[in-house]
């Protein structure tokens, strides 16, 4: 099973601004008040272009895909939570906490990455919006490929029924808990308070309180011989644990990191990264702070069969 890619698809957008209906259950999205919202759009694609081309320039195929003008879609730069592309053909698309998140779902979307990828089925979760029930994708996901664990924090848009069926649906291990901020919130993305690579773990351990939740998930890291980068709330906050480990073309591990990110991390933290990864970090300020998510909200992975590869 492949367990990195090196094929990724994101999004650029075409009207980045300030999304009233996540800002109820996303702490991460604050205000840049000095910016109207062109000013904002103009520099969320400034950034968007430059992870881009920094990506590529790194070994990584992106599929840009331009976000349509209408309706208007202020998170589309964030793909990951409403599909995966796995690497037995299947896309899932998956229900969305937001109304205005759901028209990120586009068919055309789909029919363009089938020009390159085999898409042999889909799985459609979404018609659980209408009972109030979410599931955002790798945002509320982290998968452990090679282990085949799957972790996530509850929140409003992770529901714990949903994540048992995905488990049981992809033969995932399930190990759920709740993570909490300093203010005692529900953070609103496990990826945003973890990921996995394939030899360490970015993990914020003071966000998972009870002390039994915290031992089963230590005990996992380890058991599946994964380093543990412990990161403060404060480091948290700079979306240090919104990290994606890719593999570039020559077979190199990639950890994708905001500079933000990589500046919070202390010399012993970065020093464990190194060890594994080549880290490539890119400014993303205005995504951050308006949008409350980082580089690994923006990627979404491509694990589908290549075409080429069948004949």
């Amino acid at each position: 099973m492949k367990t990195r890619t090196s094929h990724i698809m994101m999004v650029r957008p075409s009207s980045f601004g300030v999304n009233l209906q996540t800002s109820s259950t996303n702490a991460f999205q604050s205000l840049i008040p000095q910016l109207d919202a062109d000013e904002i759009q103009e520099k969320a694609i400034e950034e968007f272009d430059n992870m881009v081309k920094t990506l590529k320039k790194n070994g990584i195929n992106v599929a840009v895909i331009f976000d349509s003008k209408e309706p208007e879609k202020p998170d589309a730069i964030f793909p990951n939570n409403w599909v995966t592309f796995q690497e037995d053909g299947t896309v899932v698309l998956f229900p969305m906490f937001a109304p205005n998140r759901r028209f990120e779902r586009r068919r055309s979307i789909l029919d363009l990455i089938g020009t390159q990828f085999k898409i042999k089925s889909e799985i459609d979760l979404s018609h659980y919006e209408e009972d109030e029930v979410f599931l955002e994708g790798t945002g509320s996901m982290i998968l452990d490929k090679v282990n085949k664990v799957c972790y996530a924090c509850i929140s409003e848009r992770t529901c714990p029924e949903l994540l048992n069926e995905y488990c049981e649906k992809f033969n995932y291990k399930l190990l759920s808990f709740e993570a909490l901020d300093e203010n005692n919130i529900p953070i609103y993305h496990t990826n945003v308070m973890l990921s996995v690579a394939d030899k360490f773990a970015v993990v914020c351990l003071e966000s998972v309180k009870n002390p039994k939740e915290k031992e089963i998930l230590v005990k996992q890291f380890k058991n599946t011989n994964k380093d543990i980068i412990d990161i403060s709330f404060n480091q948290m906050k700079c979306l240090a644990s919104n990290v994606i480990e890719l593999e570039n073309e020559k077979g190199e591990n990639i950890l994708v990191m905001s500079q933000r990110a990589e500046h919070s991390f202390s010399n012993e933290q970065l020093q464990v990264i190194k060890k594994y990864s080549k880290i490539v970090a890119v400014p993303i300020p205005t995504i951050e702070k308006i949008g409350g998510g980082g580089t690994r909200c923006m990627i979404a992975e491509i694990f589908l069969p290549e075409k080429w590869t069948e004949d």
